[in-house]
């Protein structure tokens, strides 16, 4: 009876149930953080990349407008939170198979590639999660060379 009046009382206050769609081993909300920390990096979010960001989640994930916007508040909080990114890689790394590490890491590309500029920051990052992923140097160079063919006009290495 108390926890029905507390979620009550929640549900009233702040408007949600006080479930998480998004548990905190979910890959998706891994994976989503990885790349929100990706898009904050260079201390700069620009509306490409917040755009792409919601695309690339929406379409991989196969979510909803509103799911969508539920993971990327909690991805931002989870890497607001994050000491590392070891955390996130280790969800990866136990949850997901080698095509799907392969898929995150063409993710983490085409966010770095949204907006024209490929930071260094963002580059070392990507690096830094794909050995954590097991993802090997050949393979994370041959998805950025594939994203860089179809991305906008990039200054590499800014």
């Amino acid at each position: 009876m108390l926890n029905a009046l507390k979620s009550f009382v929640r549900e009233l206050t702040f408007g949600d149930s006080g479930e998480k769609t998004f548990a905190e081993d979910d890959k998706r909300l891994a994976a989503a953080a990885l790349l929100f920390h990706l898009i904050d990096i260079d201390g700069v979010i620009e509306e490409s990349e917040s755009s792409k960001l919601r695309e690339i989640l929406r379409k991989h994930y196969d979510l909803t407008d509103k799911e969508t916007t539920e993971l990327i508040a909690a991805a931002k909080q989870r890497d607001e939170e994050a000491v590392d990114l070891y955390g996130f890689t280790s969800v990866l790394k136990r949850t997901t198979d080698e095509e799907e590490r392969l898929a995150i890491v063409e993710m983490m590309w085409e966010i770095v590639y949204a907006d024209g500029h490929v930071h260094e920051f963002e580059d070392n990052t990507i690096w830094r999660v794909a050995e954590l992923l097991g993802v090997s140097t050949r393979d994370r160079m041959t998805l950025r060379h594939k994203v860089a063919q179809t991305a906008p006009e990039t200054d590499e290495l800014d």
